[in-house]
C-alpha cells in the first residue's frame, strides 16, 4: 500500500488505521453475518455506509473465513447490469487466487464464458463482456448463485444502493432475487441504501417479497466526540495543531456528515505545515476551496431547473432546515407562488435528489451545494455561527 500523506481519506476505505469509530455498527454487522442473518444498512448518501461494510470485511473472523464481494448498483438500470456487476466482482475477487479458480468459475457460470479474455499486453485474465451478450438473465443469475453455493468458503455479498432494483424494467425482479437469496445456504447478504422510504418499503412492507427477511441497521451521523478524537489524533501525529472550536465549527456546519467532514478536514490538513495552527482564515479557505471547485457542477445543476424549482430551492437553502413549506407563512416569507406550485416543485426536487426530507424537515441534499447557494444568493452565512465551544486542544 502506498504511503498515506493525508489521513483524512476521501476516496474510500483503506485500512482500520484511517477508519473512524462506527464500533457499535461494525460489531452488530459482524455478529449478524456470523449468525447467518442478512442485514439492511440504511443511511443518507455519503454518511459513510460503505466504510463499516469494508471495515467489517477486514475483521479476522470475516477475512479469514469468508469470501467477500461488494457491488454498488446505484448507476444500474436493469437486471442485466446487476448480473454483469455481480459476475465481474466475483471474477475480480477470484482472479488473484489463480487460473484454477477462474476455470472453475466459468465452468459453473457457462453463460458468462465469453467474458473470459486475456489482456493482449499483460497476458492477465480480464472480465470483458458486452451487456448485450448476457441474454438469458434468469439462467445467468441461477448460475451465479449456484457457484456461490459450491464455493469452498461461505460468501458475503454486499449490495450498495439496493433500492435501485425496484426501478428495473424486468418483471418480478425482487421476487426473483428473494427466491435465490432465500435458498442460498452458503452466502450472507448485506443490503445498503440511502433512500430510506424505498428500502423500508422493500424490506418491511408485507406485500413485498423481501418482507421481514433482514435485520435492520440504521447509520446515523458520527458522534462529535468520536470524530473530535480522531481529528486530534491525526493532527497531533503530523505535528499540526487544531483547536477544538474549529473541529466544532466544521462538525456543526456539516452536521456530522462523514464524507463532507473528511473532505474539509483533508483540505485543512493539506493547507497546514508542521507546527502550524488552524485559524479562521485557514478554515474559510478550506471551505472556499472545496465549494468553488464544485461551482461548475452546481451552476449546471441550477441551470437545469425551472424558475419555480429554483425559487423553492433557494428558499429552503436560506432556512437550512425548512418546515411547513406549503404554509401561507413560508410562501409569503419567501415570495413564492401558490401552495400547489410549491408542492409540485418540492416533488420534482425530491425526485431529482436535489433536496431531501427527514422528520418533515426539507434541506438541500448536498451539503456543499447548500453552502454554495447561501454564498451565491447573498444569504449572509457565516461559519462562525456554528461555534459552540471555546475549549482549545493543542498537540
Amino acid at each position: 500500500m502506498k504511503k498515506i500523506t493525508n489521513p483524512f481519506l476521501t476516496g474510500g476505505y483503506v485500512s482500520p488505521e484511517y477508519f473512524c469509530d462506527r464500533e457499535n455498527e461494525s460489531a452488530t454487522l459482524v455478529k449478524n453475518i456470523i449468525n447467518g442473518n442478512n442485514v439492511v444498512l440504511i443511511s443518507p448518501r455519503r454518511m459513510g455506509k460503505t466504510g463499516p461494510i469494508e471495515h467489517c470485511f477486514h475483521f479476522p473472523e470475516i477475512s479469514e473465513n469468508y469470501y467477500t464481494f461488494f457491488i454498488d448498483i446505484y448507476s444500474t438500470s436493469s437486471l442485466r447490469e446487476f448480473i454483469f456487476l455481480l459476475g465481474r466482482q466475483i471474477f475480480e475477487v477470484l482472479k488473484p487466487k489463480g487460473r484454477t479458480f477462474i476455470d472453475n468459475f466459468f465452468q459453473v457460470i457457462s453463460s458468462l464464458r465469453p467474458a473470459f479474455k486475456l489482456d493482449s499486453t499483460t497476458g492477465e485474465p480480464v472480465f470483458d463482456i458486452g451487456l448485450g451478450e448476457i441474454k438469458e438473465l434468469n439462467f445467468s443469475l441461477e448460475e451465479i448463485f449456484k457457484y456461490l453455493e459450491q464455493a469452498d468458503k461461505p460468501c458475503i455479498i454486499a449490495i450498495d444502493e439496493f433500492q435501485q432494483v425496484a426501478n428495473y424494467p424486468e418483471k418480478n425482479v425482487e421476487a426473483l432475487l428473494r427466491t435465490h437469496i432465500q435458498h442460498a445456504k452458503n452466502s450472507s447478504f448485506i443490503f445498503a441504501g440511502s433512500q430510506r422510504h424505498l428500502l423500508e418499503n422493500i424490506f418491511f412492507s408485507s406485500s413485498r417479497p423481501f418482507y421481514q427477511s433482514v435485520q435492520p441497521l440504521h447509520l446515523e451521523a458520527i458522534s462529535f466526540e468520536s470524530y473530535k478524537n480522531f481529528v486530534i489524533e491525526k493532527f497531533n501525529a503530523a505535528d499540526k495543531i487544531i483547536a477544538l472550536e474549529f473541529i466544532s465549527i466544521v462538525y456543526e456546519t456539516l452536521e456530522g456528515h462523514t464524507w463532507y467532514l473528511q473532505n474539509i478536514m483533508n483540505e485543512i490538513f493539506g493547507l497546514l505545515k508542521p507546527n502550524e495552527e488552524v485559524n479562521m482564515d485557514i478554515l474559510k479557505q478550506a471551505f472556499s476551496n472545496k465549494i468553488m471547485n464544485l461551482q461548475p457542477l452546481f451552476q449546471t445543476t441550477l441551470s437545469l431547473l425551472t424558475e419555480r424549482q429554483k425559487e423553492i430551492l433557494i428558499a429552503i437553502s436560506k432556512e437550512g432546515k425548512a418546515t411547513a413549506v406549503m404554509s401561507g407563512d413560508f410562501i409569503q416569507r419567501h415570495a413564492l407562488h401558490s401552495s400547489s406550485s410549491v408542492q409540485t416543485s418540492i416533488k420534482q426536487l425530491l425526485d431529482k435528489e436535489i433536496i431531501t426530507v427527514e422528520n418533515k424537515c426539507y434541506f438541500v441534499y448536498d451539503r456543499f451545494f447548500g453552502l454554495w447557494l447561501k454564498i451565491q444568493y447573498g444569504i449572509g452565512y457565516r461559519l462562525e455561527n456554528n461555534l459552540n465551544t471555546g475549549s482549545v486542544i493543542t498537540k
